[in-house]
């Protein structure tokens, strides 16, 4: 059965769509005639080729011309800091759009999601809440069948990140929240992990242990989790409290203790969840500050922010240290700690905050410029948040041909995006933090199954083009309340 038959969804996907963090915002008017513009585009060019909707959209020549159909309406609004660069050619030729959006970098995702479709977090009254979530929210729930939720699971995740993608390696990062409510446990991480070996691609997943410091025996769960499941690094989320409350990530109580533990347990890279808020949660506990501090005291331990303490709603523009909101906030405290660009211990993590930007090329051009700038290109690492926003292919296509524009560089002193530094930050920076020989995975992908599956795939390939995350505040807002047990 085709996902979308008559070619209404568009391969590049702009949408109010989040990853249940953070309230979807509306599309401004720019974003929706640029959609528009992108239908319209693409019927000229499915006829020029002759082919139907669906057919030439599946094509890279689809996705090149929904970029430069966005390129038109972006400029037209006064939005030129930024732009994707591809050649015009590209909507009618796959061979000129593969120069523009196809590639073959090592693609190293580090925050991809799947569910255990019937795990403990099922069951009792958080298990109701998470139930709740992912039942009557998010859209993929609906295309289950009976009560499962296989939609979600590592088989799906499988699908949308290696078939529909050009992702190599992922790793399937912990969701918050306790042990025994806990959608994504360590045991069904370490199936993914399996699924793939057991398809002939043992390398293809790595998994991160979820630590909870401010739950009871969350700290000597790490050692269970390190020994006997192997995690590669470790997924915090400072925002949760077993009562509402977080922490900091260096504080004696809880955030030293945990930095502690990882060193002990030699696993040392500590993922951070900074910048979004989570419903219900206290926010003071968002603010990315302490991942710097905690990175200035243990020189030895890699700490990575995820989502670079994007905040949804705040514009990002120039660095601004004296209003910092945002990015900017984290960007602070990595110069207050002393860092500076391509050295040291920290790095900034492109989950849900490029895929929020990439369309306000502006804004994305400050993203990116201002990372590259202050982080240096070789301590920014790309992660996705798929498996809520779908496949990330539209967020790898869009990176791939991003550009920010002349005026800019000469405005703000950015540099120009070049393919050295795309391949740094699609991959080839986590590789180093997660001690992966590039040239020699990429020849062991080459002959994998999974590999062997893609080529088989591609010839009947059938990718949905949707997103799954709550696309409304009253979708969002029925997360937060069935998560904390409040009335809607």
């Amino acid at each position: 059965m085709d996902f979308d038959p008559e070619g209404k969804r568009l391969p590049i996907k702009i949408d109010t769509a989040t990853n249940a963090e953070y309230c979807p915002q509306p599309l401004t008017v720019t974003e929706q005639a640029a959609n528009h513009a992108a239908h319209q585009v693409v019927d000229q060019a499915a006829k020029a080729t002759r082919k139907s909707r669906r057919t030439f959209l599946k094509t890279l020549a689809g996705s090149a011309a929904t970029l430069l159909a966005f390129n038109q309406v972006f400029a037209r609004s006064g939005q030129t800091g930024g732009y994707f660069s591809v050649a015009q050619e590209a909507a009618y030729d796959s061979s000129v759009a593969y120069a523009s959006i196809g590639g073959d970098e090592f693609i190293f995702d580090i925050q991809n999601h799947c569910v255990d479709p019937s795990g403990k977090w099922i069951q009792g009254k958080s298990g109701q809440r998470w139930t709740t979530v992912l039942n009557q929210v998010f859209s993929q729930r609906r295309k289950c069948a009976g009560d499962q939720f296989d939609c979600y699971s590592a088989e799906q995740m499988i699908k949308e990140v290696f078939l529909d993608s050009d992702t190599d390696v992922c790793v399937v990062s912990a969701l918050w929240g306790g042990r025994d409510s806990n959608p994504t446990p360590i045991d069904y991480a370490a199936e993914a992990r399996q699924l793939a070996a057991a398809s002939g691609a043992k390398h293809r997943i790595l998994i991160q242990g979820g630590v909870m410091p401010n739950e009871p025996g969350g700290l000597e769960f790490m050692e269970t989790q390190a020994k006997d499941y192997g995690v590669a690094a470790w997924k915090i989320y400072p925002q949760w409290g077993p009562n509402g409350s977080g922490y900091f990530m260096d504080d004696p109580d809880y955030g030293i203790p945990m930095i502690e533990k990882a060193r002990d347990l030699d696993v040392k890279i500590i993922c951070a969840h900074r910048g979004l808020p989570l419903g219900g949660m206290a926010y003071q506990y968002s603010h990315p500050a302490d991942i710097a501090r905690a990175a200035r005291l243990y020189p030895d331990v890699t700490f990575i922010c995820y989502h670079s303490g994007f905040e949804a709603g705040v514009d990002e523009g120039p660095y601004r240290p004296d209003t910092a909101q945002g990015v900017d906030r984290l960007i602070k405290a990595h110069q207050e700690n002393g860092f500076g660009p391509n050295k040291g211990n920290l790095y900034a993590e492109l989950g849900s905050v490029w895929r929020y930007f990439m369309s306000k090329p502006d804004q994305a051009a400050h993203l990116l410029g201002k990372l590259i700038q202050y982080f240096g290109a070789e301590r920014i690492c790309w992660g996705t948040d798929a498996l809520w926003y779908g496949s990330p292919q539209d967020q790898i296509q869009a990176f791939r041909s991003f550009q920010i524009s002349e005026s800019f560089q000469e405005q703000y002193g950015y540099p120009a995006i070049t393919p050295r530094m795309r391949q740094r930050i699609f991959g080839q920076n986590a590789a180093k933090v997660y001690g992966l020989d590039v040239p020699q995975m990429q020849k062991t992908l080459r002959s994998d199954n999974i590999s062997k599956l893609k080529t088989v795939y591609s010839e009947v390939s059938n990718p949905s083009f949707e997103t799954f995350g709550p696309k409304t505040r009253r979708e969002f807002l029925s997360i937060v309340s069935a998560h904390h047990g409040r009335p809607g």
